[in-house]
């Protein structure tokens, strides 16, 4: 069973939007950068996307800049990641990871992989031409 869990993976056209979710019952997201990455076929899973514990401060990989945001709810312990204007290049698993920061220093996206104490099982997102 995996800790976090992520929803609103799917289908979409070219130029759609789609919203994931990290969250996990129970588990308190708080104290954790949360980070989206995603794994396209025949890559290496690469960062997306990252958030403070405190939402003072977001990155995201070049190839997303304006057209995904991340954002968090601390109330309701879940993460999410809207992403508009989607190109057949946005294809793959996402997932998302958790790094314990409980003072809310700035997060950088991606780097390695050790850092993450948690992950999710991933959600499909396909965006067709």
């Amino acid at each position: 069973q995996f800790p976090l869990v992520e929803s609103g993976g799917g289908l979409v056209q070219s130029g759609g939007s789609l919203g994931l979710s990290c969250t996990r019952s129970g588990f308190r997201l708080g104290p954790y950068n949360i980070h989206w990455f995603r794994q396209s076929p025949g890559k290496e899973r690469e960062g997306v996307s990252c958030i403070t514990p405190r939402s003072d401060g977001a990155n995201y990989t070049d190839s997303v800049k304006g057209r995904f945001t991340i954002s968090r709810d601390n109330g309701k312990d879940t993460v999410y990641l809207q992403m508009n204007s989607l190109k057949p290049e946005d294809t793959g698993v996402y997932y998302c990871a958790a790094e314990y920061n409980p003072l809310s220093f700035p997060c950088t996206v991606g780097g390695d992989e050790g850092r993450y104490e948690l992950w999710g099982q991933g959600t499909q997102v396909t965006v067709s031409s």
